[in-house]
């Protein structure tokens, strides 16, 4: 004899079970046979040669066509100096120079950049001969973890690069002149930046001396 424990059903498992049934054998055989064909060739990825310039040397790899700069950069050629942050192009962590602009290599796929020359913090400088934005940041103590600095690093040197081409911010008062090389400017262009231990004015402090020996 069963006990009352054995045979416990309860309603909403009921109702779940019923509606679960009722999906499956109301989906068109055309819905279902494209699930299939999604699911057989997930595990078949689209590979493709690339060829990229990093740090002045040329680098060919073979590669999932999904995976981003970031990923090439990291898992493939082991330049692990750029950091995946949020992942979403939010933080700035991975900033790389690309042609001599500044990108979240997050959100790019390596297959967009062939034959592209792109500079990661290792491009810069070494412990040996630092870059002399990477040297200002540490007079000023601009990082604390150091975690978002290589991405904060890449954007600076960028950012006077931006400023000297002329290129507008949204705090730059005529955009048809050129920008001046103002606190406002740089804390606008640097705001895609996040720094995890608030170190914000002594990077811009670091910034602002790089701008004015590059003036004198």
């Amino acid at each position: 004899m069963h006990g009352p424990g054995d045979f416990e059903v309860s309603r909403r498992g009921i109702l779940l079970g019923g509606a679960a049934s009722v999906a499956v054998t109301a989906a068109p055989p055309s819905a279902v046979a494209a699930q299939d064909a999604a699911s057989a060739g997930a595990g078949a990825p689209v590979m493709a040669s690339v060829t990229l310039k990093v740090n002045g040397k040329p680098q060919t790899l073979e590669l999932d066509t999904r995976t981003t700069l970031l990923d090439a950069l990291r898992e493939h050629l082991h330049l692990s100096g750029t950091k995946k942050g949020c992942d979403h192009g939010q933080c700035g962590a991975c900033t790389v120079i690309v042609e001599g602009r500044r990108i979240n290599s997050c959100l790019s796929l390596a297959v967009m950049h062939e034959g592209d020359a792109i500079t990661t913090i290792e491009g810069l400088g070494t412990p040996d001969k630092l870059h002399p934005m990477q040297a200002a940041f540490v007079k000023h103590d601009g990082y604390q973890c150091g975690y978002c600095t290589p991405g904060q690093i890449c954007s600076a040197v960028a950012v006077l690069d931006e400023i000297r081409a002329g290129i507008p911010s949204h705090v730059t008062g005529d955009v048809a002149g050129k920008p001046a090389m103002s606190t406002d400017e740089i804390r606008e262009r640097m705001s895609g930046n996040i720094c995890r231990c608030g170190a914000y004015s002594n990077i811009v402090e670091a910034i602002s001396e790089v701008a004015a020996r590059r003036k004198a």
